[in-house]
């Protein structure tokens, strides 16, 4: 027997006709990257995504073509979070922070027809066009009046005036929600990038969990600043979520420092915030010398990478803040686990209370997560045992775009059918279900909340004629977490200074990636099956500290 009710597809363009509808005058604020502040509401962005979908109609843009974007956030990007999606097509967020190379191989592999772009991001796009065979239209997200006279780029427009002639009239159209959304691609770390490919019922999901009380407990009554990119991993869904429940958005567009943030906080009002740990510790940085208070802010979820104790107790103590941990990943649309208390935590003392608050968090609902051992057999949640951390869920990929790296599942259950994606990392789960992540499983280095794969440093050194051997390894920053450094074996005869290296990676990878140090060793472990042991590596380094 099935239930008797309506069956409406979960469609991205219903969040944004719910928050204009019953929202409609929450509003939007946005620093832009001119500088000034740009504010409208729900009921305006709604009008102008319509705009957006007219736009691509009159481009003859196919259903499920992919539109990127290199943008910062604002409310032209959140424009198009509706307007592409909505309208059928496939919104490509696209990482800025990664080298050209990557960048046009990720263009030309998601097959991407339209290309819109903050003008800050116009020398990145003249040193990739020529390399983007797919791309057809360059749109820059400024006013006619800003566009470059003499950009290079082929056809260039600028967006008010590819939107301006469009109504703000348009039917939305219905479909399957399992059609895809949005696509994010992983940084490469064994290869070239893979992509997740959203879908609308994945994302409409993710954001009815992402807004629950013991997640990031999202209401009409908050100010939210996302400083997490609106090109990673969807601004953490954010904006789906905002749009969700009428919460009132500030975008602080290219201005990230501490100064920027703190003034757009007071100004706007900001109750919540969500950002990686080096964002927050600039802005402590900045507020601590000066005495500043929040007047507003109660609340900030910090993931990408693990916070730091002292920065919880700042907040907490200095601040009136309380931080919320979360982890996920973006073949998770990225939320998994965040970290809130249970009722019965509260007879705790401070110092017990923040055992747990280090911790990842627990599961969300629509998340299933389990820790095991080497031949698949699931361990015991008591804590302390540690193993390969498994998950799966309705927003969990089950492969990648184009089948990159073939089937990422592993299967167990009686039947060997149950499906369950492999995250890299080594944890453990105590019994309250509470996660902890304690190790990678895999050798990616994470530095301010970025990735960076040790393959790529690697196989840069290697290519030095004087270098017979490299391996790179991931050693504590105190303000990114994790920096890389690259042990190096010289080949018999030659020679290589640590600053001929250095100077080698110009122009080969992104400057935030190349490593900080050189370390010349006699040999790197290998392994009986002639792969590096850098576990025993790292044993070699364990007394080594990045120069200062």
């Amino acid at each position: 027997m099935l239930g008797l009710m309506q069956s409406q597809p979960l469609l991205i363009s219903g969040l944004i006709d719910f928050a204009e509808r019953h929202h409609g005058d929450a509003e939007i604020v946005s620093r832009r990257v001119e500088g000034d502040i740009h504010r409208y509401t729900y009921k305006d962005s709604a009008g102008r995504a319509r705009q957006v979908a007219n736009a691509l109609d009159a481009l003859k843009l196919a259903f499920s073509d992919r539109v990127a974007t290199l943008a910062w956030n604002g409310y032209r990007h959140f424009e198009l979070y509706y307007g592409v999606s909505g309208s059928g097509r496939v919104l490509h967020t696209i990482n800025p922070r990664l080298h050209p190379d990557q960048i046009a191989w990720i263009a030309n592999h998601a097959e991407d027809q339209v290309l819109c772009f903050d003008l800050s991001f116009l020398p990145l796009v003249q040193a990739v066009h020529a390399k983007c065979g797919t791309i057809k239209h360059y749109i820059a997200l400024c006013d006619a009046d800003k566009l470059p006279v003499d950009s290079g780029i082929p056809n260039l427009q600028s967006y008010e005036a590819w939107i301006s002639p469009q109504p703000a009239q348009y039917t939305w159209p219905s479909f399957d929600e399992n059609t895809a959304s949005s696509i994010c691609y992983t940084s490469g770390t064994t290869g070239n990038p893979k992509a997740a490919l959203y879908s609308h019922r994945s994302s409409t999901l993710h954001a009815y969990a992402a807004a629950l009380p013991d997640v990031m407990c999202i209401s009409a009554r908050d100010a939210i600043l996302p400083v997490v990119p609106m090109f990673h991993v969807n601004a953490w869904g954010i904006p789906y979520s905002a749009a969700l429940t009428g919460a009132k958005l500030v975008f602080p567009g290219p201005a990230l420092d501490g100064k920027s943030i703190y003034e757009l906080i007071e100004a706007e009002k900001v109750t919540y915030a969500a950002g990686v740990p080096t964002v927050w510790q600039m802005l402590l940085t900045h507020m601590k010398p000066a005495g500043l208070k929040f007047s507003t802010m109660r609340r900030t979820v910090i993931g990408g990478s693990a916070c730091p104790p002292a920065m919880i107790t700042a907040f907490r103590d200095d601040y009136g803040v309380e931080v919320l941990h979360a982890w996920g990943m973006t073949e998770m649309s990225p939320l998994g686990t965040l970290c809130t208390l249970k009722n019965k935590h509260d007879a705790l003392s401070d110092e017990e209370k923040m055992k747990i608050r280090l911790k990842q968090g627990r599961a969300i609902y629509g998340v299933d997560m389990k820790i095991v051992d080497a031949e698949g057999g699931e361990l015991p949640w008591d804590g302390k045992t540690f193993g390969d951390l498994l998950v799966r869920g309705p927003w969990v990929v089950r492969e990648y775009f184009k089948n990159e790296g073939g089937d990422p599942l592993v299967y167990s259950g009686a039947d060997g059918k149950e499906g369950w994606f492999p995250t890299g990392d080594v944890g453990t789960i105590d019994p309250d279900g509470y996660l902890q992540i304690t190790d990678r499983s895999k050798d990616v280095i994470k530095s301010g909340g970025e990735w960076i794969s040790s393959i790529d440093v690697e196989n840069i050194a290697v290519a030095h004629p004087a270098v017979a051997m490299a391996a790179c390894i991931g050693v504590a920053h105190p303000k990114w977490d994790e920096r890389p450094i690259v042990a190096v074996v010289r080949r018999p005869g030659m020679d290589v200074t640590r600053e001929e290296l250095l100077r080698f990676y110009d122009g080969k990878i992104a400057k935030w990636q190349v490593p900080d140090d050189v370390v010349f060793v006699e040999a790197i472990p290998i392994g009986a099956t002639g792969k590096m042991l850098k576990t025993r590596l790292r044993e070699m380094l364990r007394d080594y500290a990045l120069p200062t």
